[in-house]
């Protein structure tokens, strides 16, 4: 049968094997290129020939299907990035005890990808403090964009050991609670929670 001739595929935006097919597209996307959820759930519409009307899936569920092919693909490496990635955001939060770190997104969740970068929020009096902190210590940065009103000013570490987020907020905003743009709340953790966490995985 030629290409022209192949039968058009009947899309259903309410097909829940649609569905499902794009959320586990999505999800092996985003483990085995570490990429960011939304872009994951665009290229995974071009990959099953959905048109970009379909309507996606949310990052919850997405997520729950990421957790799950870890599981089974990648138990062990996946294990390792994590704890790594949280010994190296243990150390990062102690040296910026200043600015009333909290550590925050897949690193402190659990959902950590290949290209993963720690997320730290910062709490100083002004940005330029945070900024003058890592000239004054070699720390090389560069200024990256923020993605909320919010947030003052995006450091993005260029350090491969530890490769970090530095998301500076005004003082006044430590107790919020900040949503992502599913409207779910993002966790938060200080440091003594980040140990403890690592802790147990010891166990």
């Amino acid at each position: 049968m030629s290409r022209r001739s192949r039968p058009a595929r009947i899309l259903n935006a309410h097909s829940p094997v649609l569905r499902a097919e794009l959320v586990h597209a999505a999800a092996r996307l985003i483990a085995e290129d570490g990429l960011e959820y939304g872009l994951a759930k665009k290229k995974a519409l071009r990959q099953l020939g959905l048109p970009e009307s379909f309507p996606l899936p949310g990052n919850a569920e997405v997520e729950a299907a990421v957790r799950d092919y870890r599981a089974v693909y990648q138990e062990e490496e996946h294990a390792e990035r994590v704890h790594a990635l949280r010994l190296a955001a243990i150390e990062l939060m102690h040296e910026l005890e200043r600015f009333s770190p909290w550590l925050t997104g897949s690193v402190l969740e659990g959902t950590a990808g290949r290209n993963a970068r720690i997320d730290l929020l910062l709490f100083p009096d002004s940005a330029k403090e945070v900024e003058i902190y890592l000239l004054d210590h070699g720390i090389p940065f560069h200024h990256g964009k923020p993605k909320s009103e919010r947030v003052e000013a995006v450091f993005v570490l260029e350090d491969e050991a530890r490769p970090a987020n530095l998301i500076v907020l005004a003082p006044r905003d430590e107790r919020v609670v900040l949503k992502g743009f599913d409207g779910r709340a993002r966790p938060k953790a200080r440091v003594e929670a980040v140990e403890a966490l690592v802790a147990a995985e010891k166990r």
